[in-house]
């Protein structure tokens, strides 16, 4: 009960940043016209979540946010590990493929602090139907078939499948050597966070891809807007 109750104040922590970046967005919005708001909608899509976090043991998988497993393997493993898939990314992006300077913010930036609240509940969302709930009810299937024997068959499966998602949903345009360079790195990121998920929890997935944001979205997007990468 102590997992469940600790799990669950965990997602609403996530849903509280996320209700205040719509309110802090809103105060916005006429000082930056091209802000990325988001509707109170995804508010009530993300309560789609909320089940999932008490399904998490019964499916074979650690607690959303379980305490009986390290913090290292739970938060400092996973923030590195996205802290570099970010910077790769942003060396190569910013550094390689960009040819002409930034004239204002580009599309995969917001303002700071703005930001902050916005690709935390980006990473939160992405986080809850490309992982959470997927790979729950695909496991809770596995479970009551021949008592979870193909169990791991399952996980694997939804593993791979999972991570082939991003990149094929975000398939960039480019040189070749790039569009191999963001699936190669893409679906090897989401494998990471699905393993982790696996060995460390839900938790631990988020963390992975908010290390990446941090880097890609919000440090670069401070850089662009302070005239740091003009």
């Amino acid at each position: 009960m102590e997992q469940h109750r600790k799990s669950l104040v965990f997602y609403l922590v996530f849903l509280a940043i996320a209700v205040a970046g719509i309110v802090y967005g809103g105060q916005l919005i006429d000082d930056y016209p091209n802000l990325r708001l988001w509707p109170w909608s995804n508010i009530a899509l993300l309560l789609i979540g909320l089940p999932f976090v008490f399904l998490q043991k019964p499916v074979g998988l650690p607690a959303v946010w379980d305490e009986q497993i390290p913090v290292t393997k739970r938060i400092v493993q996973p923030v590195l590990i996205g802290l570099l898939f970010g910077l790769a990314d942003w060396l190569l992006i910013e550094f390689v493929l960009r040819q002409e300077p930034h004239n204002g913010l580009p599309p995969y930036t917001q303002p700071f602090p703005y930001s902050v609240f916005l690709y935390s509940s980006g990473a939160f969302e992405i986080e809850v139907f490309y992982r959470l709930v997927p790979v729950t009810i695909v496991l809770l299937l596995f479970t009551k078939i021949r008592e979870g024997r193909y169990w791991l068959h399952a996980f694997w499966t939804i593993a791979i499948l999972s991570s082939l998602r991003e990149p094929i949903e975000q398939l960039p345009g480019g040189p070749t050597w790039f569009i191999v360079y963001a699936v190669v790195s893409g679906f090897a990121m989401n494998f990471l966070q699905v393993w982790y998920y696996r060995k460390a929890g839900f938790s631990a997935s988020l963390f992975l891809r908010l290390g990446h944001y941090l880097i890609w979205h919000i440090f670069n997007g401070w850089l662009i807007e302070n005239g740091w990468l003009s």
